[in-house]
């Protein structure tokens, strides 16, 4: 019920400012809130509920995606369609974004796991409309950030297993439910 209220707070804020993000400026301020929100909240919820195992998970996503993203900042010259710098690809707010997403997704159920994907996702378009990345960086910020996601977090709730798989044939989620 807190997370539910938490991520609805979070998505309350952020419609309003999307809505009337006509300017590079909100759009940034939309991408800033709704990043550093899904962290806090991917943070927050799991000490909320004593689940200190979820605690370390999101911390490892999010670190991960930061330190991936950052990696790849400092590897790959990529200019900002700005012009404010060479550190365009890849989206670290992103990567942020949906490592936060995706921990709060498998640790906690699609309820929460939904709208905290809505909100990475506004997250990325606020990131283009902002000026700040392309498409492209935006992209592979969520890849990055999915990825941490799903390497470093377990199912809070046992009884139902949500894998990723992939083979030369084709990718797809493999979905466990015991009872």
């Amino acid at each position: 019920m807190y997370l539910r209220k938490s991520v609805s707070l979070l998505t309350l804020l952020l419609l309003p400012l999307s809505a009337n993000a006509s300017s590079s400026d909100n759009w940034e301020t939309v991408s800033d809130v709704g990043t550093y929100g899904l962290v806090i909240v991917a943070l927050a919820l799991p000490a909320y509920k004593d689940d200190w195992e979820g605690f370390k998970q999101a911390g490892y996503s999010v670190v991960t995606a930061s330190g991936v993203s950052l990696a790849g900042k400092t590897l790959i010259d990529a200019e900002r369609p700005d012009g404010s710098g060479n550190d365009s690809f890849p989206s670290a707010h992103t990567a942020n974004a949906f490592a936060a997403a995706t921990t709060l997704n498998i640790r906690y159920g699609s309820e929460v796991g939904l709208p905290a994907f809505g909100i990475a996702t506004l997250v990325g378009v606020g990131r283009v409309q902002a000026g700040t990345h392309y498409w492209k960086d935006v992209l592979a910020g969520a890849l990055i950030g999915s990825l941490s996601g799903w390497v470093f977090t377990d199912s809070f709730d046992e009884s139902v297993q949500v894998v990723p798989w992939a083979d030369r044939y084709g990718a797809g989620l493999t979905v466990s439910i015991n009872w």
